[in-house]
């Protein structure tokens, strides 16, 4: 599913082709996404201003002149600036059409995206007020992973997806970050020292950063807005690569299930 470097890569590409634009419609093809579209959204959007894009988590903010639009992307959803006129594909969901001429379509084999409007503080709306601090937030930081991981029992792989931790270090990149900072994703999250949890932080951003820079990583269904997949699946260094050298040591790396999710690690590397 889209995870955070994907969410800023659709961010930034339809950035310049949304801000300043002014919404003209909203046109939906299937309400029934993981929450149905309110019928009273079309007309609160018709004839807004786009003022800003922001992110928040793996939540795409579309600023107006009243109120915000929150977009999830779901499991296998993107978000694409494509021409008006351009024919559907099986799965588009929604347009929102810009009076540029150009539409941003929404598509979603799976329909487990979100289409949300808040005319107060997005950061107090129901999906967004319990999330805790981005990867690249200050507050998140070596003291805070280390303080958070005392007395915990659960793995540090999970208490890294916990986005009631720290948000939008998804599966792939958790996996990644570990294997950066030596750290196995089995290992019981209060196990984890100080020096251990500074390169844990750095490895999580660094990660993150790299994985945007490349545009995400597609795996599956993730595309970015201008229909591109992602090419951090090139640089990986665990992930899905069970029985494939450790591109560091050589040693197969290894694959385990945690909560129903794989792990992947290198048993030398990683301790």
């Amino acid at each position: 599913m889209p995870e955070l470097p994907e969410v800023e890569t659709t961010r930034r590409g339809i950035a310049p082709h949304v801000t300043g634009r002014r919404i003209v419609a909203l046109q939906v093809y299937e309400r029934r996404l993981r929450w149905p579209i309110a019928r009273s959204l079309a007309p609160r959007l018709a004839g807004q201003r786009i003022v800003a894009t922001a992110r928040r988590a793996k939540y795409l903010l579309l600023t107006l002149e009243r109120g915000t639009v929150i977009i999830h992307l779901g499991m296998s959803g993107s978000l694409r600036v494509l021409p008006e006129g351009t024919p559907r594909m099986r799965h588009d969901q929604y347009d929102l059409k810009l009076d540029s001429g150009r539409v941003l379509r929404f598509n979603d084999p799976r329909r487990f995206g979100s289409l949300h409007f808040t005319d107060g503080d997005p950061a107090r709306h129901r999906l967004l007020k319990d999330l805790a601090p981005e990867p690249f937030d200050h507050r998140f930081d070596a003291q805070y992973l280390w303080a958070i991981s005392r007395g915990r029992r659960t793995a540090i792989k999970t208490l890294l997806m916990n986005s009631r931790l720290v948000v939008g270090v998804g599966n792939i990149y958790a996996n990644e970050a570990l294997f950066h900072a030596g750290v196995r994703p089995g290992r019981a999250a209060g196990r984890l020292s100080r020096v251990e949890a500074q390169r844990l932080v750095a490895a999580v951003r660094a990660v993150l950063a790299q994985a945007i820079r490349s545009g995400g990583t597609t795996l599956r269904d993730y595309v970015g807005a201008d229909g591109a997949p992602g090419e951090f699946r090139r640089q990986l260094f665990v992930y899905e690569r069970a029985g494939v050298p450790c591109r560091a040591c050589g040693t197969s790396i290894r694959r385990r299930i945690q909560q129903g999710r794989s792990s992947y690690f290198c048993p030398v590397c990683q301790c």
